[in-house]
């Protein structure tokens, strides 16, 4: 009887431990996203600002209101705006900065393609 009370003890601090590690790691991916208003080219997860710390009691109080991830990053644009998000919404007004780089990528591909064969005739 005593084995059986143990294990179920054991089972549960198990339980426990392995849902604080998820909610540390999405607290974590979530700071790492968020752009602190403060530090120049500083994530709120590697800022120790005052801004950074209160942000990441934020970030950790939605958390434990029961937030997803999406939710957070929507109450935080709401407030901050979306300057606030290191990676932002693919959309009209962004359309350049995401495809700004794959652009970059194909001119340079074909440049280099045209010095090549053109050295080669």
């Amino acid at each position: 009887m005593n084995m059986i009370k143990y294990f179920f003890i054991v089972f549960f601090f198990i339980n426990f431990n392995f849902l604080n590690a998820q909610e540390k790691d999405l607290k974590s991916e979530i700071t790492k996203n968020l752009r602190c208003l403060i530090c120049q080219g500083q994530s709120v997860y590697d800022s120790d600002s005052e801004f950074a710390n209160s942000l990441k009691i934020v970030v950790d109080k939605k958390l434990n209101e029961g937030f997803n991830e999406e939710q957070i990053y929507k109450y935080l644009k709401e407030k901050y705006g979306e300057w606030i998000l290191y990676e932002p919404e693919f959309k009209k007004n962004t359309y350049f900065l995401w495809l700004l780089p794959i652009l970059i990528f194909l001119i340079g591909g074909i440049a280099i393609f045209k010095l090549f064969i053109i050295k080669k005739n």
